[in-house]
Parts: C-alpha cells; structure tokens; sequence
C-alpha cells in the first residue's frame, strides 16, 4: 500500500493544475486546498462476542460555497483521512463541474465490513450516525453510498439521526430504500451516467458503438450496471473483474449473466466461456474502451503505458494518478474524467434531496430523463471547454469546476 502514490496530494496536484491555467491568486488557491472540517470520531461498537471494539470515522466536508456539502461514506479497512480528504476534494469539483448545488463531502470509517455481522453493522453505523450528527443535516451536510455501503446502512443513518432529532427525516441522506423516499433510478444512476459519457464521446470522437469491444475494472454496483447498459448500446463486453481476478472472453461476454453468476458465486472468476486474466492485462488489453470501476490509483504511470483502449471512461474515483495521465494525454487516450463520468450518483441524489424537501416523487423515466439531460451538458461543456482552451479533457473539467467554486468563494467573500 505505502508505494501507492496518495490520493490527497493526487488532488492537489490536479487541483494546482486548473489554479495555474484560471491564474488563481495564492490565498484563493489556500482556501481550495484545504478541506472546510475535518472530523475524527471514534466509536465503541459492541461486537457479537460481547467485546467492545473501538473502530475509527472520519467525515470531511470540503467546501460549501455552492450549497450544503454532500459526499458519500464508505467502510474499508484501508480507509485512511487522506482518502476521504480526497474524495471530499473530488466530490466538490463533480457537483461543480455538472452544475448542482451541492459543496463536496465524504466520511469513512475503518473497518472490514466483510467479516461483519449486520448486527455489528448497524450497531457500527448508529455510533458513527451519533458521533457526526450535530455537523450533518439537510442544508449542512447530506451524506449517501459508497463503497461497502448500501441503502440500509442509509436507512439506519436516517432512524439514528431522526430519533436524535426527534422527528423523521429522510432529506439527511440519498440512496436510501425506496420505501423510506429513496429514488427510483438511484441505484443505477452512477453506472447510467457512465455510459451516457460513454456514448457522447463515441460520439465525438467517431466510434461507432456497435462494433466496439470494452473491459470493465470493477463489476460492483457501478461497472455491472454500466456494464449492462452499454451493452445495450451495441459494444461487446470482453473483460471484467472484481477483488477475486479478472476474466477475458474473445467472444465477448453477457453482462447481465455475468452479474447474476457473481451474486451466487461471490466473483465474476469462473464464468462459463472466460479464461483468468490479471488485473494488470485486463487494463492493458486492446480494447476500444476502458472503464475502471474500481477504486483509486489503479491506472499508475508504469500501467498507462500499456493502455491500448482508445477511450477511458472513469467509474472510479481517482483511478488514474497524475504521472499516468501525462502518459495518456501524449499517447492521446481520450479520458472522460471520474468528476464528469461517474457524477451520475450524485446528480440522483441531488434529484432524491429535491424530491424529498417537497415530499414529492418522480417517477423512473423522468429521472432517468434529468439525469441524461443534466450529465449530458456537462460532458458536451467541458468538452467545449478542452477544445476551445487546447486541454485535457480532466483539465478542462477541473477548470470548470474549480472556476465555479472559486467564483462562488469570491462572490461571498469572506466573513467577517
């Protein structure tokens, strides 16, 4: 782990980048490279056993200058307060950069959620739901999924904090269960938004789709759905893999299939038809496309040099590390960047925070039909953006969005 280059300064490399070109002044730079709050909290959970154990949270709220903080919480026993200032970091520059008014957030809490019972679980997530609740809420800070999380760990949030409260309410988390206001779309909204990006920059770069072959780093919640729904649009799935391996068919593979086999057999390694392949070839095969879905720093300098796959359409956040993305940029890869590709989970929440302030639901379609139109200009405008100004297209996003959170900053001023 200690080789694996660290995803804050990964985000303040990238975020140095877009100051230079938006020629921000030293204390405007300042304010955006430091997070707003950071918490640390620690949280005695009884376990099983009748032993206490003492697991370790964070929540980082990064930047509100364009609305209540809003960032998912995700438990992994490799979850360290850099990670999660990064992926605060990160999430401000997505809801910047697609234009919702949200400021960016993130918590995790130190843990191995796969060796836990879900009674420990929730007991875990009701301790940390107590710990945090005087700096989250509606209009402060509205937490949702991530990785090793689902709506029912939302669902517990959501009880804890309004038995607190002392009233329900629902509007203090996204990607809740349906039930209790969650939206419909939610749960594969993320992985929509990521193929949506997929076929507008087939578009622009003239791929026909239908005769496209692409991989698929990750096939949790995000690469199965996107998987399965860029599938529909005629590319053919040869490659995917999870944390057990990778596996590779010539012929191309059935994503739903594929997904159906690795919920009854907990991995994708093993699917009838494939050959086991490493992580490192599945990034490396020659591919049209490539998306990793996993988690950050998979695609290092040493591995972008490999890449063959003309696209990479990020699923992940922070997969690519900043020397990588030089390699890319000169090979000319076109990369659709995690803060644009994958922002498809937060503009539904975004759409759930709406629907549940006005005690309102929408049905699927018109969710469905806001997200494609709000993704969609966000892609075409920092594609725009990269033409016009002769960018990277992850600089072009990262100048979006930091320029409108700088010129929010600015137009507030600062108090007192």
């Amino acid at each position: 782990m200690s080789s694996l280059p660290d995803p804050f300064e990964n985000a303040l490399k990238q975020l140095e980048i877009a100051s230079d070109y938006l020629k921000l002044d030293n204390g405007m730079k300042e304010i955006l490279s430091n997070p707003k709050r950071i918490l640390t909290v620690s949280l005695p959970v009884r376990m099983d056993n009748g032993e206490v154990k003492v697991f370790t949270g964070y929540r980082v709220q990064y930047n509100d200058a364009r609305g209540p903080a809003k960032g998912g919480i995700r438990y992994h026993p490799a979850v360290t307060l850099n990670e999660v200032k990064a992926l605060a970091c990160w999430m401000t520059w997505k809801c910047a950069v697609v234009d919702i008014p949200f400021g960016g957030a993130k918590g995790g809490v130190v843990c191995d959620p796969k060796t836990m019972s879900a009674g420990e679980l929730e007991r875990m997530t009701r301790r940390y739901t107590a710990a945090i609740a005087d700096f989250i809420g509606p209009y402060r800070d509205i937490p949702a999924p991530d990785v090793y999380t689902n709506s029912q760990v939302m669902a517990w949030i959501v009880d804890t904090y309004s038995q607190l409260k002392g009233y329900m309410i629902p509007e203090v988390v996204t990607g809740k269960p349906v039930s209790l206001g969650g939206s419909l779309g939610r749960d594969t909204a993320t992985g929509r938004g990521v193929a949506f990006c997929t076929r507008e920059a087939a578009k622009v770069n003239g791929l026909n789709l239908k005769e496209a072959t692409f991989a698929v780093q990750g096939y949790g919640n995000v690469g199965s759905n996107y998987a399965i729904l860029l599938q529909e649009l005629g590319p053919k799935l040869v490659a995917a893999s999870d944390s057990s391996g990778a596996v590779y068919s010539k012929k191309g593979i059935d994503a739903k299939q594929l997904l159906e086999y690795k919920e009854k057999t907990g991995s994708v390694v093993g699917f009838p038809g494939t050959e086991k392949i490493s992580d490192k070839e599945l990034l490396q095969l020659d591919v049209d496309i490539l998306c990793p879905a996993a988690l950050e720093n998979t695609i290092t300098k040493e591995v972008a040099e490999g890449v063959r796959a003309k696209m990479i359409v990020e699923g992940a956040n922070g997969p690519t590390t900043p020397e990588a993305d030089k390699v890319l940029e000169e090979k000319g890869v076109f990369v659709v960047p995690d803060i644009l590709a994958n922002s498809g989970g937060v503009i539904v929440s975004y759409l759930e925070w709406v629907q549940n302030l006005n005690r309102m639901r929408w049905s699927e379609e018109e969710v469905n039909t806001r997200l494609e139109k709000k993704i969609t200009d966000a892609f075409h405008a920092v594609y725009k953006e990269s033409k016009e100004r002769k960018l990277y297209t992850r600089t072009a996003a990262l100048v979006l969005a930091v320029g409108r959170v700088a010129d929010a900053i600015r137009t507030l001023g600062i108090f007192p």
